[in-house]
Order: C-alpha cells, then structure tokens, then sequence
C-alpha cells in the first residue's frame, strides 16, 4: 500500500489543521458566549461576530486562489464549521462560503470582493434544490444580500430591496420565506446539467460541513452534560459513576467521533476524487441529522430538571440539533441521493 492509498483512509489532522481549528475556537468562545448566542435569537444573526470571521479571513479561504481566495480544502472548512456548531456562532458562514464556492464553480464570482470578504451576503437555497417551485423557505435569506435557487435546469441569483421577513424557527435561523417571483432583481447565472450538476455540488457541500457543525455541537453538549455528571452526587458518588449515565454519553462521545471521521473522509474525496465517492457528503448529513438530536436529548435528560429548563445551555444545543438539519429540507432527500449516487457507481463499475 502506497503512501497515497494509505492517506485516502488516514484523516488524522496536521499540525498545520490543528492551529487552525485553535484559532477559530478561540474566537469563538470570545465572541460567541451563549450569553452572546441567546442575544442574537431573535433574528439569527449577530453581525459583530460576522465582521470578526471576515476580519480572519474565514469567508475569503474558502474560494481559491485563482478567484481571489485563499484556496483552503473541504477538510480546512470542515474545522471551522464543527467550531460554528460547538458554540452555536449565529452567522450564516456555511451558507455564505458554499454559495460563493458555487459562483466560483459557474464562472460567476469573477474576483467580487464584496463576496469573497463576506461584506455581502449570500444564502443557499438547500431545501429546495432540484427545482423546487414558487415560495420555499431558505435559512440565511432573512439577512442575505442575495439568494441562489435552483429553478430546473437553471441556477438562479435573487436579491430584493427589502429583505424578507425572518420566521420563527427551532433552529434560530434567520430564515425567511421566498418567493422568486417578488424578487427585485431575477438572473439565471447558468442553465443546464452542469449547472444542476454544480448545485447539487454545492447543496453536498452545505450537508457535508451542516454535518460537520452538528458533530461540534454534539461535542459541546456532551462536556456540559459530562462536567454535570462529575460534579453531580447521589449517594456519595458522582452520578457519573453509574451505568445508567456513563453509558449513554459514551455512545454520544462515539457518536461524535464517527460522525467526525465521515466528515473528513468524505470532505477528502471531493477535494481529491470528487467521483469515487460522492455519496460520502449526503452521507454524513443524514447520520449526524438522525444522531445528533437524539444524543443532545441524552445530555440534556443527564441534567435532569435543570437540563430541560430554557435558561440551560444545553437547551440551546438541543433545539440546534433538531433545527438546523430542517433548514436543508426532509433529510429523506440526501438518503435518497445517497442511494442513486452509490448505485451509479455500482452501475458503472459493472458496466
């Protein structure tokens, strides 16, 4: 076994990826406290700590180099993204970084600054890719400055003078209904199979690094119940000491590192070999979708009463965990994509 074959199973970080997830986990739990988290609730979005990520550059490495980037891997972006989700940052990063990635793919991003910095936002339609009609609701589409849909065969760019109006939502989105024909401004930036080729490329990568920010998450909520149980006595023994609760939140810690694991794998392949298993991405999205909030609810039941009050941290990561996954949709969608494409592969190999 070559040193390449060896590496397409190895997902272990370099030096060079740890300093990086530092770095972004400091500023995160500078700027986004859950103090600083409940404050943005109620439109999704605190744009102090968005002027911070693009002060780091965050928005700008994901494009190349060539575009006016910096040229970062999926891997790269995967770390950031589990530091979104370990401290619930309200900004709408995925979203933004994937939709330029998709400008970028098209031919359309032509060096934006605007863009590429993050100074103007954009937003993925993700729920309703495949051509989906009339009104859908869109995560980030409250505070976007533009929109990407799938319309058909088209790849569409939306904007509108006045932005729609936020939606409730469990996940604390700032999600908003749109109507593509309200909109003030309507292109079609691309048309035909690659340009639905390069939506769906890039509607993997919002589930790939989504995935991603629920196994940070997932991790976040598993300490505070961990640290409750050390600290927690029944009987003259941590609680942590009893089966009952030492067994669940190590299904979590295995639940989280699994998760993580098909994060980087699939994140490795569509750097490298974006047609040996595309599957991967959509993959990770609909394990973490169906794990995650059933493993935040273990933390949350850990802490008993307190675990299940609003004012409890672990409360804001539950409802996260259940949230975020709906902004893409019926996860049902990416287990079926995760079937056509795996069976595509075995058809051609076959062939």
């Amino acid at each position: 076994m070559d040193r390449y074959e060896l590496r397409r199973e190895d997902y272990s970080l370099t030096t060079d990826h740890t300093d990086l997830q530092t770095a972004f986990a400091k500023l995160f739990q500078a700027h986004s406290t859950i103090d600083a988290v409940r404050a943005a609730e109620a439109t999704g979005f605190d744009e102090a700590l968005w002027k911070q990520l693009i002060a780091t550059g965050a928005t700008s490495m994901a494009v190349s180099e060539a575009e006016g980037g910096d040229g970062a891997t999926l891997v790269d972006l995967t770390l950031i993204a589990e530091e979104v989700g370990r401290s619930l940052a309200p900004v709408p990063w995925i979203d933004h970084v994937v939709s330029a990635r998709l400008l970028a793919r098209l031919g359309a991003l032509a060096g934006d600054e605007e863009i590429i910095s993050g100074s103007r936002i954009l937003a993925l339609d993700a729920a309703g890719s495949g051509g989906t009609a009339g009104k859908r609701l869109v995560s980030q589409a409250a505070i976007a400055d533009e929109i990407l849909i799938g319309d058909g065969d088209d790849v569409v760019r939306l904007s509108f003078s006045d932005k729609p109006a936020h939606v409730e939502n469990l996940g604390k989105l700032p999600m908003a209904w749109v109507d593509p024909a309200a909109a003030d401004s309507r292109t079609a930036i691309a048309s035909g199979p690659e340009a639905v080729k390069a939506f769906e490329l890039a509607v993997d990568e919002w589930r790939l690094l989504t995935a991603s920010a629920l196994v940070g998450l997932l991790e976040a909520t598993m300490r505070i119940a961990a640290e409750f149980a050390v600290n927690r006595y029944t009987l003259g023994v941590p609680i942590a000491s009893l089966q009952g609760i030492s067994h669940p939140l190590a299904n979590i810690a295995i639940t989280v590192e699994s998760g993580r694991q098909l994060g980087r794998k699939a994140a490795w392949f569509l750097d490298n070999e974006p047609e040996t298993r595309p599957e991967l991405a959509s993959a990770a999205y609909v394990y973490m979708t169906e794990e995650a909030p059933k493993a935040a609810i273990v933390a949350v039941h850990t802490q008993g009463g307190l675990g299940v009050s609003t004012e409890a941290a672990s409360t804001a990561y539950l409802t996260r965990a259940r949230g975020w996954p709906l902004a893409g949709g019926d996860p049902a969608r990416a287990a079926v994509r995760v079937a056509q494409l795996a069976a595509a592969r075995d058809t051609a190999a076959s062939a």
